[in-house]
């Protein structure tokens, strides 16, 4: 099984906690922080979770803040690391067969916490379609 990791800022706090308590059975998800909703910089997590995942070849993440933009801004800044900001089942399903991304990241302020579980389960059962893509990707 992939291991799965997750982080969060403050701004996604409280929906990284929701996404927990809905796959805790089901899926072991590592919590990489923060542990509470006290002001940090999210370039810190989206970094402690990216290199992860360039270690871990095969793992997935997890990223969530206000937006979901600097969460993949500054993941996208890591080798090998393909972050994709989710809203929608389609661009969420496209960046896993399309572009292999191995990293979803989630704007708690814009999308619903329904929502965030129904693209988590899209993200982590979508497989890379390989092919003309994977020569595309490794021109990235």
């Amino acid at each position: 099984m992939k291991k799965i990791y997750i982080a969060s800022d403050h701004a996604g706090f409280k929906l990284k906690s929701c996404i927990l308590s809905k796959f805790v059975n089901k899926k072991k998800i590592i919590d990489l922080g923060p542990k509470s909703n006290i002001s940090v910089d999210y370039p810190d997590y989206a970094k402690k979770l990216s290199k992860k995942i360039a270690s871990d070849k095969g793992s997935l993440g997890i990223l969530i803040c206000g937006s979901g933009m600097g969460m993949a801004i500054t993941a996208n800044k890591i080798k090998n690391v393909r972050a994709a900001l989710c809203y929608s089942n389609k661009n969420t399903k496209l960046s896993r067969l399309h572009n292999n991304a191995n990293i979803i990241t989630l704007g708690e302020r814009l999308i619903s916490k329904n929502k965030a579980i129904n693209l988590i389960k899209i993200f982590l059962r979508t497989k890379f379609e390989g092919g003309r893509h994977l020569r595309r990707i490794k021109k990235m």
